[in-house]
This record gives C-alpha cells, sequence and structure tokens, in this order.
C-alpha cells in the first residue's frame, strides 16, 4: 500500500471517528447520476403498477426510467436507494405517515 493511500485511510477514519462521537457534522451523502429503478422494484418483487402505487411514483414515471427514456432526478434518486436499502422500513414510514392525523386546513 502506498503512502498516500494509507493516508487517505487514515484520515477517512479519524473523520469517522469524530463524526461518531458528534465532534463533527457527517459530509454529504453521495447519491449517484444513475439508478437503476428496474434493479430496484425487482428487488421489491412488486409489478411496476404495484410499485408505482405502492411508494407515490405513476406508471408512468416508472416505465419511462425503466426504459431508459428519462432518469429520475435529484431526491427521486435518493429516495429510490431508500427504497432499494429498506424497502419495509418506507412502506412501513408511508403507512404511519398516510395514516398519521391531519391538520386542519
Amino acid at each position: 500500500m502506498s503512502k498516500r493511500a494509507f493516508e487517505r485511510i487514515a484520515e477517512g477514519l479519524t473523520e469517522v471517528l469524530s463524526i461518531a462521537r458528534g465532534e463533527a457534522a457527517p459530509a454529504r451523502v453521495h447519491v449517484p447520476e444513475a439508478v437503476d429503478v428496474r434493479a430496484v422494484r425487482a428487488k421489491t418483487g412488486l409489478s411496476q403498477a404495484a410499485f408505482a402505487g405502492m411508494f407515490g411514483f405513476t406508471v408512468h414515471q416508472i416505465r419511462q426510467w425503466e426504459q431508459g427514456r428519462n432518469r429520475p432526478l435529484g431526491a427521486m434518486r435518493g429516495y429510490l436507494m431508500l427504497i432499494e436499502h429498506d424497502p419495509e422500513m418506507v412502506i412501513g414510514a408511508m403507512k404511519r405517515i398516510a395514516g398519521g392525523p391531519r391538520e386542519a386546513a
């Protein structure tokens, strides 16, 4: 291992420890430029229509993304990353939010 590689690893570990101790704020979360929507949906085992309905998308959006005509932008990619990582957590959160008290208009 080169000295520079070691220094970068050590720097990263120092940063992690500082964040864990509450001495520093975490860096920005990296959201990739592309998300494989078909793979995310396949991981859930849902059809396009069921996936769209479950997570608040339209079937048209899902089809466009999966066929490469469009790609999810910004926060949508982050949301899809959450779904890919833990779909049950996202579903549970959506149910809690939908079933929670409504604010008066």
